[in-house]
């Protein structure tokens, strides 16, 4: 349940995407964890992290367990859930709900490689078997 909600709720931001990051890449970790993953590459300190965390637990996306005097952390959103709930309002905000506009927009652009084609023409064949 807490699953439909972090996705029916507010969304996350991208700075709470990269600490969600964080936590799908290893979890439980504590707020020192995290920062250690993402703080150097973005200019964060240990309070922007824990905001961020906190904003998290609050929106039902990440859960907490207390381990002594700290907590731990733990995604409650999949990854594969907040993907595809983003691509779902992407396609549907952008291209009017249908991926084929989207695709020729990226191959028109030129923003689709031979292998990104190739992976692209093996995921159809799949789907139509």
């Amino acid at each position: 349940m807490a699953q439909d909600q972090a996705q029916s709720s507010e969304r996350i931001s991208e700075a709470e995407h990269a600490v969600m990051e964080a936590l799908w890449d290893a979890s439980p970790r504590s707020a020192a964890d995290v920062c250690d993953a993402v703080c150097e590459a973005r200019g964060w300190s240990m309070p922007t992290v824990k905001t961020l965390l906190s904003r998290l637990v609050a929106k039902g996306a990440v859960a907490t367990e207390p381990e002594g005097r700290r907590f731990l952390y733990s995604p409650v959103l999949a990854r594969a859930d907040y993907v595809g709930g983003e691509s779902r309002r992407l396609v549907d905000r952008l291209f009017g709900g249908r991926a084929a506009p989207l695709f020729a927009h990226l191959a028109e652009n030129e923003a689709l490689t031979e292998q990104d084609l190739s992976e692209i023409e093996t995921l159809l064949r799949e789907l139509r078997k």
